[in-house]
């Protein structure tokens, strides 16, 4: 171990054994998953914790050698067993990009797009593209870039092979033949009755779609064929918000849909189900769907009926 730690601080990285792990160091080789915790905390001010993932209740589970955009990580928890606990002091070479990757993470543990605010570029363009992360202390850490500590917990070790992966951390190719996988098993899941569950494995679907869609030209063949895909997945998911009695969602994403035809095709869409809202006060007609769902209440009782009434479908059937 101590050659080990010789090699970070050669490398600007200072490494503080707080409990030691259990058996042998693992290899870690490439497709290894290690699940932790983390705390991310000022250099100058340890009392001032940045991030802390034991406090949102959900553990980082990084996947070596899928080249995670703050590569210190992977650096400092190859270092490390299960069970052990240690503190990881980083030059601020190593954590330049920080700010971006916690504003994804944030986003992902307050359940919101983990694609919200990407672009198909490099961290350093991304940087200079947006003048706010959303965030004061990440936008302060992105101006006046230091030194950052990782108190890291080591939960678990996981060998190729032995875990499903998550869609995240596939390449495209594996996320184009998972999908229909994916959209198999949240059909099933719906048909037993389990509905968050379901819901999930439509998310995590429509998340590896968006992201094989990124990265081509909006209007090519294969981004239409992408959006064409994307849709009847969007449709479950909607059912599944249904059922859970999420109404506002379910008329964002129904917009969302709407908002891809034109003038013409919408109008006889809604016409088709029947003016669905008309379950909110919507002085503009059909056309104003989005604009009406924000404008005021929405009650349950009038809703349901109502965007039942259009027609939609059991997942398991699309």
């Amino acid at each position: 171990m101590a050659d080990v730690i010789a090699r970070l601080r050669e490398d600007g990285i200072y490494k503080r054994v707080i409990q030691e792990g259990r058996g042998e160091l693992p290899d870690f080789q490439d497709g290894t998953k290690a699940t932790f915790h983390y705390r991310t905390l000022h250099s100058d001010n340890e009392d001032t914790v940045l991030d802390d993932s034991q406090a949102r209740g959900k553990p980082m589970e990084l996947i070596i050698g899928k080249k995670f955009k703050l590569p210190v990580w992977e650096t400092i928890v190859c270092t490390m067993r299960e069970g052990e606990v240690a503190q990881f002091l980083c030059d601020t070479k190593h954590v330049v990009l920080y700010p971006l990757v916690a504003k994804s993470l944030r986003n992902i543990a307050a359940g919101k797009d983990p694609l919200e605010g990407q672009r198909h570029c490099c961290g350093i363009a991304q940087m200079h593209e947006h003048s706010s992360l959303g965030h004061a202390d990440l936008d302060a850490l992105q101006q006046n870039p230091q030194p950052l500590i990782f108190h890291i917990s080591m939960l678990k070790v996981e060998s190729p092979g032995t875990y499903q992966q998550d869609p995240w951390a596939m390449t495209d190719d594996e996320k184009a033949k998972a999908v229909p996988l994916i959209h198999q098993e949240g059909n099933r899941l719906y048909r037993e009755g389990h509905v968050t569950e379901a819901a999930s494995k439509y998310y995590d679907a429509i998340a590896c779609l968006k992201n094989l869609q990124m990265k081509e030209q909006p209007g090519s063949p294969d981004w239409i064929q992408l959006d064409q895909q994307i849709t009847p997945l969007l449709l479950n998911y909607c059912q599944c918000k249904l059922v859970a009695k999420e109404y506002y969602e379910v008329l964002d994403h129904c917009s969302s849909i709407l908002n891809k035809y034109d003038g013409e095709q919408r109008q006889g869409l809604l016409q088709a189900g029947q003016g669905p809202c008309s379950c909110v006060e919507c002085p503009g007609g059909p056309g104003r769907l989005c604009q009406g769902a924000r404008a005021g209440p929405c009650p349950g009782a009038h809703c349901e009926p109502r965007i039942a009434s259009l027609g939609v479908t059991d997942p398991a059937e699309r």
